[in-house]
């Protein structure tokens, strides 16, 4: 199913025939508007594999879906603003989150300082995540995440995380 929206350039969710995957993608011109529009099209794409495909998707996934792509998105505005796409793809129990903008500069976590007021958002996503890629293209940059959508016996992400 395809849905134009206002400030995104397309918004698409499609299953994958025969692949038990599902993907959806959206583009968009970043600006900090549609910081807001990003999140609200993962939580719909969750929503929507849970109620629509029977997926499991627990509650922290869903919060934590939302929270990498807002910090993700807040990067593409601060450091690369212009256009930018979004894909999703849930394959079996975990979700990858794909990122592309057009700035070359490849992101990288600082130092950990209490004292720092903000750019505390690659820390949080590298906490949060099961993994994290990032490279550059012929034009900008690609960073890949994955998140557990399931919850182990302590509420916590379950799999294999990477540290």
């Amino acid at each position: 199913m395809e849905r134009l929206t206002t400030g995104c350039v397309t918004e698409q969710q499609r299953p994958t025939a025969g692949t038990g995957v599902l993907a959806g993608g959206a583009a968009y011109d970043m600006s900090s508007g549609e910081i807001a529009r990003a999140r609200g099209f993962v939580r719909e794409f969750l929503t929507d594999a849970q109620s629509l495909h029977g997926l499991g998707v627990s509650a922290r996934a869903l919060d934590v879906a939302q929270l990498v792509v807002s910090e993700l998105a807040t990067n593409v505005c601060k450091y690369a603003p212009g256009p930018c796409l979004l894909d999703l793809e849930v394959d079996g129990g975990m979700l990858g989150i794909t990122m592309w903008d057009s700035g070359s500069v490849l992101p990288t976590a600082l130092r950990a300082d209490p004292a720092r007021a903000g750019q505390h958002g690659l820390e949080i996503v590298l906490a949060v995540c099961q993994s994290f890629e990032v490279r550059r293209e012929p034009v900008g940059k690609r960073v890949r995440v994955r998140i557990s959508l399931l919850d182990g016996p302590q509420d916590d992400p379950a799999g294999p995380t990477p540290w």
